[in-house]
């Protein structure tokens, strides 16, 4: 048995949460997770998608706007080329000509380069602070999970240099070391699993030593097939800090197996204590 705490913000355990006091590594997904940059990227790719998309006769934009998010969601933490070859078998289905996966994904990270570049203007210009695109209450964390000695991942599906470059530009490099992993420009797949596998060995420890954070099905996933603790960050997309959970990610993520649920890392500490007994 284990007391229950009080959180300030909605807190959401699943019957397989139990507390680990043995957790020495804690990994994180990065977009979303721990950076807001890409805040809003699923409405972006539902509206490149969905003039494409064949209409049902009775077929309401909210069911197709709930339907195609719900997809696109539970792609997310791989590679984009799977959300828009996925999008193109969508069509098929649907007896249209599928549009091209690759020209989808050209499109699209065309549109969210530009968004990415303004917000970094914004940074650098001083007319943002780093904290703006950072989600809420994550450098607190980290510098409570520094503090304790834990070694902390970052393991991504974004391109990995670009990851280490919005890291250092919102100041969370220096808290990962080397440990920042990402997809190869030269490459459509990341294995997250085949990364976790390569850590737990080269680190010399099992699944259960291990604590992972994020907002795709991905990471969840394979956290919880290791034996590991999945703590799911529903963030939401339109309001850093709102203290409300996403509910398209929140869906998905309980799907993917999550042990517990939090809308941003307002109450982490808490959580941790709990988590770790300590």
């Amino acid at each position: 048995m284990f007391s229950v705490p009080t959180f300030t913000g909605p807190v959401e355990f699943t019957p397989s949460f139990s507390p680990r006091p043995q957790i020495s590594h804690v990994v994180f997904d990065f977009d979303g997770t721990l950076s807001w940059l890409r805040h809003g990227w699923p409405e972006l790719m539902y509206q490149l998608f969905r003039p494409l998309y064949p209409t049902i006769p009775g077929e309401t934009e909210a069911t197709i706007h709930n339907f195609l998010l719900g997809e696109i969601l539970s792609l997310n933490g791989k590679p984009t080329i799977f959300q828009t070859n996925r999008f193109a078998e969508l069509v098929h289905a649907r007896g249209a000509q599928s549009p091209s996966p690759e020209a989808l994904l050209h499109d699209y990270q065309s549109r969210l380069d530009q968004i990415i570049a303004e917000r970094t203007n914004l940074i650098l210009t001083g007319r943002a602070s780093k904290d703006d695109f950072v989600v809420f209450g994550a450098r607190k964390f980290l510098d409570q999970l520094h503090a304790q000695g834990i070694k902390l991942i970052i393991l991504s599906g974004t391109i990995e240099h670009r990851v280490k470059e919005e890291a250092a530009l919102l100041n969370l490099a220096h808290y990962f070391g080397q440990h920042i992993y990402g997809s190869r420009p030269d490459s459509n797949e990341l294995s997250k699993r085949i990364v976790l596998d390569r850590l737990l060995r080269d680190e010399k420890i099992e699944g259960h030593h291990l604590l992972s954070f994020g907002d795709g099905p991905v990471e969840i996933f394979h956290t919880r097939e290791l034996g590991g603790l999945a703590v799911a960050v529903a963030s939401d997309e339109d309001d850093n800090g709102s203290g409300k959970m996403d509910p398209h990610k929140r869906q998905q993520l309980l799907k993917a197996g999550a042990d517990v649920v939090i809308p941003d890392y307002r109450d982490a500490a808490t959580l941790l204590k709990m988590i770790l007994q300590r």
